[in-house]
């Protein structure tokens, strides 16, 4: 089913003028096929579709224009696996409510549970929220569910590979029967497959297609440096070009928020954009961006959604996704209308293994090259100089500066006086000892599998990840490495799959998690003067 615009689906006027101004133009696979279905009102619906492809305003959108902004009852569930994609799916939501005064109340743990009861109680059209928290609204008997129009799992797999579908199930025996369900799930595991039998009446599947690359005039490369050296890398490909036009994607708004703080302090004309960012702020974004003035936008996959622009020079990932048709989905937002674009990777050591995946997966090679040397970056930079100094000469528009120029000249060589001017206009541009020097690190792949970076294993660290201690364990309610966790995905806004082998003791912890993510986590459980931190860096051999 194509569909080239929102308005051809059935969508009222108003929401495709919400549509418009958060920069969608046209309606994804997964957007074409379920908006109609929802709109008729008829079946309940399993969508497969990959993270990315629009899942929210698939469900989102016919769910606003349907549901009644006069109910005093909650008429839309909406489960999710993390704080961080409740957070996420509740804000896009909201974004496109203007018109409907709709209550959109995020439920979730780690969030103050009377300010949630205070808000359940003034009235919520539509609720998000995580299992756990859900549950606990239940048994306190703040949150009834017996209303519903609708009722959707999103990332259902997810919650699978949680250990939530059991909350889930309990969930789904406290809705009424009438409601519609919507399942949407990357993939369709038994127990997915069990759930929509139990529970799903009259339903129609909705598989999209995995996304495919088409374009040769994307050039794939991907660098592999350590998590430590990935801005002066970044900072490096920015600079190196002539006009750097780009996306750089992140996997948390955290990282989103680093990143473009760091790239402003060097001078960059960088924005981000994440679930955190109001309505109208994002569209002054974008519109800054499809304007050019703004260069560089930082931003998660979430946010990135609707960016639809033609001429964008560079695709950055910062971070690499999990899924393949993702970083397809990615790269795809360059070298588009006949322009060439270039898809860079920042890779850790362990990550090479992902990056065949990727190439099967996109059906085109992604090359292996080096960061730009400090020189290179020194000789682009020297070129644009004397460009832009030229082109000054050629427009004749330095008339007021003759004078001056005169005076200077008088007692001077004209070589001295240009080389002061330029030191005086580029200051420490030009010098070798402003950057930062970026460790060489080994790409050898060895018989066995793994990476190795040679004889640099710092502490427990190694390129990519992190043994941390956790000062809580059974003796705290920590009884399962699902409780941990559940704790970490919510209070570090993480992927519940980056956090492994946990090990769990009567009074303490340890887990492993990604580098950039240990990093986020120990600043996030600072300890002050007189506390010691909740999370540290677990000693060798832990």
């Amino acid at each position: 089913m194509k569909q080239s615009n929102f308005s051809s689906l059935g969508l009222s006027p108003f929401i495709c003028e919400q549509i418009e101004k958060k920069g969608f133009e046209t309606p994804t696979p997964i957007q074409a096929e379920v908006i109609p279905l929802l709109l008729e009102n008829k079946l309940d619906i399993v969508g497969q579709a990959q993270t990315g492809t629009g899942k929210t305003a698939a469900f989102g959108l016919p769910i606003i224009q349907n549901i009644d902004e006069n109910s005093k009852s909650v008429q839309a569930l909406i489960l999710a696996p993390t704080r961080e994609l409740a957070v996420q799916v509740a804000e896009e939501i909201k974004s496109f409510t203007t018109e409907k005064r709709l209550s959109i109340v995020p439920i979730y743990g780690g969030q103050s549970i009377d300010l949630q009861m205070k808000q359940l109680r003034r009235g919520a059209d539509i609720v998000v929220g995580t299992p756990g928290r859900i549950q606990d609204h239940l048994k306190r008997r703040t949150l009834h569910l017996d209303h519903l129009k609708y009722m959707v799992l999103d990332e259902a797999d997810e919650m699978l590979n949680m250990g939530f579908i059991d909350d889930v199930e309990n969930i789904l025996k406290h809705t009424n029967e009438d409601k519609r369900m919507l399942l949407f799930s990357a993939t369709m595991p038994s127990k997915i497959l069990s759930l929509t039998k139990r529970f799903m009446r009259e339903h129609k599947v909705v598989a999209v297609k995995s996304e495919q690359l088409t374009t040769n005039l994307i050039e794939q490369l991907y660098y592999t440096v350590s998590s430590r050296d990935k801005i002066e890398t970044l900072s490096r490909i920015i600079n190196i070009g002539e006009s750097f036009y780009g996306v750089v994607f992140c996997r948390t708004r955290r990282d989103v928020d680093n990143v473009t703080s760091k790239l402003t302090e060097l001078g960059c004309n960088a924005e981000g954009l994440h679930g955190d960012i109001s309505q109208a702020r994002r569209e002054k974004i974008l519109r800054l961006f499809k304007n050019k003035k703004i260069t560089i936008l930082v931003a998660t996959d979430v946010a990135a959604r609707g960016i639809d622009v033609n001429n964008l020079t560079h695709v950055i990932n910062y971070a690499l996704p999990e899924d393949p048709q993702v970083y397809v989905h990615r790269i795809g937002r360059t070298g588009r209308a006949g322009n060439k674009g270039i898809a860079i990777s920042l890779v850790t050591p362990s990550e090479r293994r992902k990056i065949k995946m990727f190439e099967r997966v996109a059906n085109a090679p992604i090359n292996q090259g080096q960061p730009p040397e400090i020189k290179d970056i020194i000789t682009a930079k020297k070129g644009r100089i004397k460009v832009d100094i030229k082109t000054i000469l050629s427009s004749q528009t330095y008339d007021k500066f003759l004078p001056t120029a005169q005076e200077l000249l008088e007692n001077e060589t004209p070589e001295h006086v240009l080389a002061a001017l330029l030191k005086f206009s580029f200051k420490d541009d030009l010098d070798e000892k402003k950057y930062k020097r970026i460790e060489k690190v080994s790409s050898e792949r060895h018989s066995d599998g793994n990476d190795r970076r040679g004889n640099d294993r710092r502490g427990y660290d190694n390129d990519d990840k992190t043994r941390l201690f956790f000062a809580r364990g059974k003796s705290n309610g920590m009884h399962h490495p699902k409780k941990i966790v559940e704790f970490f995905a919510q209070k570090a806004s993480m992927r519940p799959r980056d956090i492994q082998d946990v090990t769990i003791r009567d009074n303490f912890s340890f887990l492993t998690v990604p580098t950039d993510d240990a990093e986020t986590i120990l600043q996030h459980f600072k300890g002050d003067s007189h506390n010691k931190p909740l999370v540290t860096r677990a000693k060798q051999g832990r």
